[in-house]
């Protein structure tokens, strides 16, 4: 029986209009083979855009539906649950990207019409040819993994504890907090860092269904998500334990810049150049100096704060802002001034990013403390006698200067874990140019990756600060919540399938299989898909040489059809 197609063409606002002539692509659709109807409308993604679609399908018998709009990673599950509740099979749908494909990147005129048609042709043809997949769910195993016991990872456990759900913490180090509890006071409240911190861990510890793992590291994860299978090694000793778990939280954290990287500061040649969080435990009660701000056993009467040391640097490949440097360096600084108010605080800064709630108004606060911003680019520290000289460039007035100094404070960004790579393979993580871990989109699915079941948060994705990293983590939290909560998740339909009679067993498919989801058969001699574990990436149908391996929704019929209807 043929297949009964409708075509629906969205004006976007202007975004499409605005370029395509979206009455004449409507008009064109009419006329394409199985086309039944055809209509435009100003937004399609709406509720009387989705009810047109609904309506056609009832009245007119519609089994097949081509949205012609912006891109699919936009609104395609929106169009499949749309045709799904007028009951069609959900992958009877086709989008054509007109917006990001079309009308966003030419301009207006009859070829950007064109190109518009054809977009829509080859979806009609490809959509002509579908065949029905089935949406298939797995059980969830009633427990979750946080990796790392910073601030991110202990709020994440928590969450999912008070959820009811069993939680296995996993840290490397002997003791919690990470590098939370080498913190001071927290900006712009100056709330003690400590003990914020030691309500976390005292939850954490206490709460009976939250199992701690110290000295511990996750070396193996195995199945997809709601069925984990992890195994940690546990203590100096290496005994492995196995664990089950149905989600995982990534917050591993971050390191500080070294800023031995920048040798023109003297940083470990001279006792009196130190990093911020060195300055962190110098002023801390609980420091090695119980909380007096010394160098040599003498107050610092001139102290210099240099910013963005391993941050917005191109030579160093960090273009990024560390984002927490600007207030942390005004916190430490209005340190120095509530301890030696007499002590002459110079700051050198590129930019001043002051972008978080009461963060402003610190930073008036300090400046109003008598401590002194010169925009500028320390370019050397050197000793000059027995003291310090900052040499730098005033970026305001054009000129060189050099400011004495008994301390001088680096103000290092957040760089990647030494380990990222291996926690990246073991977990089969994207990692974005910066090095840290690459979310599944940074707008819609910042928590996700690309990786079903397992959440980033805190510093492990990105730089932040306290504020936002709790954030983060309770976000992570809610989303590993959802599979837990629901008991089965929706696995992908859209997967690979092996013809057995003309699979080699090469093995090339299965060596670029991102998820592990192939696998050689131990007697058949010919590749195996994992339905669960594939994504439906095509990378291994793209490398078969022997055409054995295709993807289903993009078999090579569906494919020619789209590709002949392109280039007539």
């Amino acid at each position: 029986m043929k297949p009964k197609v409708g075509v629906y063409v969205c004006h976007c606002g202007i975004n499409i209009a605005s370029t395509v002539d979206v009455e004449a692509v409507t008009e064109f659709a009419r006329q394409l083979p199985n086309v039944v109807v055809a209509r435009n409308y100003q937004y399609m993604c709406s509720d009387p855009g989705q009810a047109l679609i609904k309506q056609d399908i009832e009245e007119l018998g519609l089994d097949r539906v081509v949205v012609a709009a912006c891109s699919p990673r936009m609104h395609e599950p929106t169009f499949r649950a749309v045709v799904q509740e007028a009951g069609i099979n959900p992958y009877f749908f086709e989008q054509a990207n007109i917006r990001e494909q079309c009308s966003w990147v030419h301009e207006e005129g009859a070829d950007t019409t064109e190109k518009a048609m054809r977009l829509v042709a080859a979806a009609v043809a490809k959509a002509a040819l579908y065949r029905p997949l089935e949406e298939r769910e797995v059980g969830v195993i009633p427990a979750a993994l946080v990796i790392g016991g910073g601030i991110a990872g202990l709020e994440a456990a928590l969450d999912i504890a008070e959820a009811g759900y069993r939680v296995y913490l996993v840290e490397r180090k002997d003791h919690l907090g990470g590098h939370m509890a080498r913190l001071n006071r927290t900006f712009p409240t100056l709330e003690s860092a400590a003990e914020l911190l030691s309500q976390a861990i005292s939850q954490v510890q206490e709460h009976p269904n939250i199992e701690v793992m110290t000295t511990s590291e996750v070396v193996e994860v195995e199945g997809y998500v709601g069925n984990f299978a992890i195994k940690v090694k546990v203590g100096q000793v290496g005994n492995l334990s196995e664990l089950e778990v149905g989600a995982i939280v990534v917050a591993t954290g971050y390191e500080p810049f070294d800023p031995r990287l920048k040798p023109e500061f003297a940083y470990g040649i001279y006792d009196n150049v130190i990093t911020s969080l060195e300055f962190e435990r110098l002023s801390s009660p609980s420091g090695s100096t119980g909380g007096k701000i010394e160098v040599n056993g003498q107050q610092p009467k001139d102290v210099v704060f240099i910013k963005c040391v391993g941050s917005r640097d191109k030579n160093l490949g960090n273009e990024y802002c560390s984002r927490v440097c600007c207030m942390y360096t005004a916190k430490q600084a209005h340190l120095v001034k509530e301890q030696i108010p007499d002590a002459n605080v110079t700051i050198f800064y590129i930019d001043v990013r002051a972008f978080g709630k009461g963060f402003e108004e610190f930073y008036d606060r300090v400046r109003m403390e008598g401590v002194r911003y010169r925009r500028g680019n320390a370019s050397e520290i050197y000793r000059k006698g027995e003291r310090l000289a900052v040499r730098a460039e005033d970026t305001l007035l054009s000129e060189t200067l050099e400011v004495e100094a008994d301390l001088v404070v680096l103000a290092v960004g957040m760089v990647p874990r030494h380990d990222v790579k291996d926690v990246a393979s073991l977990l089969k993580l994207s990692r974005s140019p910066d090095g840290f871990f690459l979310e599944a989109h940074p707008k819609l699915r910042p928590i996700d990756t690309t990786t079903d079941g397992v959440f980033l948060a805190g510093t492990c994705q990105g730089p932040k600060d306290i504020a936002d990293t709790v954030v983060q983590a309770k976000a992570a939290a809610s989303s590993a919540l959802i599979p837990l909560s629901r008991g089965r998740v929706k696995v992908e339909s859209i997967v690979s399938v092996v013809n057995e009679e003309i699979c080699s067993g090469c093995g090339i498919c299965e060596g670029l299989c991102a998820y592990g989801a192939l696998s050689l058969h131990p007697w058949k001699g010919v590749m195996t898909v994992n339905e669960v574990l594939c994504k439906g990436c095509g990378a291994c149908a793209a490398a078969c040489p022997s055409g054995a391996m295709t993807l289903s929704h993009f078999t090579h019929d569906q494919i020619l059809a789209q590709l002949e209807t392109l280039v007539m």
